[in-house]
């Protein structure tokens, strides 16, 4: 099987969902590179309990003023890893489980150097997805999270200090095969999450530069103005 590398960035998870999220991960891949930005909690320790995981740690936390700077330093621990495949996730992402069946097929094609996938924002409970607006799956379509590393692209990041994507620039523009799995995003379960993400998207967007007001306005939709889609497992049907 090719290899599959995991990459990773954590702060203070350790109450959330970053436990559960290794377990799943860990049946993927075959070793997971995290980045621990100067966690204050127990998120070390939960991360040192993996065997596939390689735990680096930053004594000053870097993401609310440079999140460029700190994911260009996570891909570099990644490339001396010697990756074969590299996958970019999130502490509280994961994927539906028919990835552990359809992961090793996605791997073994030579077609494509990337594989995107859709990404689900589940709203308040695990059984449903935001679908308006922007937050919509299929109008937000296909994002690249897996790339075969290949030494002579560039390592450089959109020089942006937030919303600057995961993987390097040269990966992103990649030809890709659109996966059917789908990732769960659990981050807006929370409603105590839910509004520490909005007052953070104010105060390191306030001219709204990266996104519209209207699309920071949205995370504090009341309930009916909100549109939500039942998560319906897909388990046997690819």
């Amino acid at each position: 099987m090719p290899k599959l590398t995991a990459m990773m960035i954590v702060r203070n998870e350790a109450d959330r969902y970053l436990e559960r999220c290794l377990i799943a991960l860990a049946e993927l891949v075959d070793e997971i590179i995290i980045l621990d930005d100067a966690s204050t909690d127990a998120t070390p320790e939960i991360c040192s309990g993996f065997h596939q995981v390689q735990l680096h740690r930053n004594k000053k936390p870097l993401f609310l003023h440079d999140e460029a700077a700190l994911r260009h330093e996570l891909w570099q621990l990644v490339c001396a890893s010697n990756p074969e495949w590299i996958l970019a996730i999130d502490a509280d992402e994961l994927f539906e489980p028919q990835a552990t069946v359809e992961m090793p097929y996605l791997l073994k094609q030579d077609y494509f150097p990337a594989i995107s996938f859709r990404l689900y924002d589940c709203w308040v409970s695990e059984d449903y997805f935001r679908a308006d607006g922007l937050w919509n799956p299929w109008l937000r379509g296909f994002s690249p999270y897996i790339v075969r590393y290949q030494p002579q692209l560039s390592s450089r990041w959109a020089s942006l200090k937030f919303h600057c994507g995961r993987l390097p620039l040269a990966y992103r523009r990649l030809p890709h095969l659109e996966s059917n799995l789908r990732i769960k995003h659990l981050g807006w379960l929370n409603q105590k999450d839910i509004q520490n993400k909005y007052k953070r998207a104010l105060e390191q967007d306030p001219d709204c530069v990266y996104f519209s007001k209207d699309h920071y306005e949205s995370i504090l939709y009341p309930q009916g103005k909100i549109l939500l889609k039942r998560w319906v497992e897909q388990i046997g049907k690819y």
